[in-house]
């Protein structure tokens, strides 16, 4: 049996995570966690991993690792011979570190913002209404990006671009958005979701849930 958990939250930051192991392909355990019936968030066991006590999650024998980025950067060096990353030196190695931590250090949390925000029925005016801005400039950053090349730190597909895709996706269930606008968007998901390990990774995650991808 494989020492790799991936302790996985239905619909959740972890699809991630689930995502990279089948491009990888890592041999992994999927454990998988309800959510709450009524808060429809983490059940108590599964807060209980962490300190923190959110998605993603993984143990690997006796290591316990939370946080998107950090089980990323571990599965790929530990585990991943390096695949799926730019090393310094290679061409596109600032684009693929930036376009890593823009996913949760930007978009990420203009998204949550806007969510919230739409949850509360919040006007677009004041503080909240320039912090939802934010959401708009990333769209239009990852657009332009996308107008002269087919992934974020290149031509090559990276793990950049599975941290970049939940909030892309998955995120626009809770915080919608239309992407008309966004025509190099649109393709870019579409062929994410060609990718034969993403549609692995969903099935097994999330079975029944449809990923908006456009």
């Amino acid at each position: 049996m494989s020492s790799i958990v991936v302790h996985h939250l239905g619909i959740s930051q972890s699809d991630r995570i689930v995502w990279l192991c089948e491009e990888l392909g890592l041999d992994y355990e999927l454990r998988t966690y309800q959510r709450d019936s009524r808060t429809r968030l983490a059940p108590a066991e599964y807060r209980a991993l962490t300190p923190f006590g959110t998605a993603p999650v993984i143990t690997d024998g006796d290591l316990v690792l939370g946080e998107s980025g950090a089980i990323i950067e571990y599965l790929i060096e530990v585990h991943g011979e390096g695949r799926l990353r730019v090393a310094p030196g290679e061409p596109g190695y600032a684009d693929y570190l930036f376009w890593f931590h823009f996913a949760n250090g930007s978009l990420m949390p203009a998204a949550m913002v806007d969510m919230v925000a739409g949850l509360l029925k919040d006007g677009d005016g004041g503080v909240v209404g320039a912090l939802r801005e934010r959401l708009d400039r990333a769209y239009e950053q990852i657009e332009e990006r996308l107008s002269g090349v087919d992934y974020l730190a290149g031509d090559s597909f990276t793990a950049a671009d599975i941290i970049s895709a939940f909030p892309l996706t998955t995120m626009r269930v809770f915080a919608p958005r239309d992407l008309s606008p966004y025509p190099n968007i649109r393709a870019y998901l579409l062929r994410i979701g060609e990718r034969a390990a993403f549609r692995r990774a969903m099935a097994k995650a999330d079975p029944g849930f449809e990923v908006p991808l456009f």
